[in-house]
């Protein structure tokens, strides 16, 4: 299996790009998010590759790092979340921004990426809702999502037995609610009665 290449840049294809490694061009797909990293053409390029291969074809899918590659992985574990629509997603949301999608169970944050109706928004949500907080990138989530209040309301419910990505969920509620600048007690009471609904 290819799970690495590193070449010359030949050409940008729609979602693709073509490396040059040692005289042979090798076909790589790629979210837009990293054709947007690569060097300018002819320049040497470095893509982690994921080898997939099926019945009637080998498709490598190539990403700027190892961090892309864990969450397309992830991505593909959801049902009807194939490499392709995975690529669109990670195109739409970089992997920080993904994990505080899970984090905060916010359907429409993920509904912006091309191909994922509400629907599926729900089922990536609730399939990958344990398993993100341990993916790279998800753990800077907290000081993303909000400010200090945010994040000592996030630790309240924590230790109150609550999951983490239910916590998140429920203080990005409480902030949408409330907003920004509403204080920690605020912000768990209303956490507190939206995990309760």
């Amino acid at each position: 299996m290819i799970a690495k290449l590193r070449g010359v840049l030949d050409s940008l294809g729609d979602g693709s790009a073509v490396v040059d490694v040692g005289g042979v061009g090798y076909l790589v797909y790629c979210s837009s998010a990293t054709l947007g990293s690569l060097p300018p053409r002819g320049q040497t390029v470095t893509l982690s590759v994921e080898t997939v291969v099926r019945e009637d074809h080998i498709h490598l899918y190539g990403f700027a790092d190892e961090q892309e590659r864990a969450w397309f992985r992830l991505l593909q574990t959801v049902q009807s979340v194939g490499a392709r629509l995975a690529l669109a997603i990670l195109g739409a949301l970089p992997a920080a921004e993904l994990a505080a999608c899970i984090a905060a169970q916010d359907q429409a944050g993920l509904t912006r990426a091309p191909g994922v109706g509400p629907k599926l928004a729900a089922r990536i949500l609730s399939e990958l809702r344990d398993k993100a907080p341990t993916m790279p990138g998800a753990a800077a989530v907290p000081a993303a999502a909000g400010g200090a209040a945010d994040a000592d309301a996030v630790a309240a419910l924590v230790n109150l037995g609550y999951r983490p990505t239910e916590a998140h969920g429920a203080v990005s509620g409480a902030v949408r609610t409330l907003g920004p600048d509403a204080p920690v007690e605020a912000l768990i009471r209303a956490g507190l009665r939206e995990l309760a609904q």
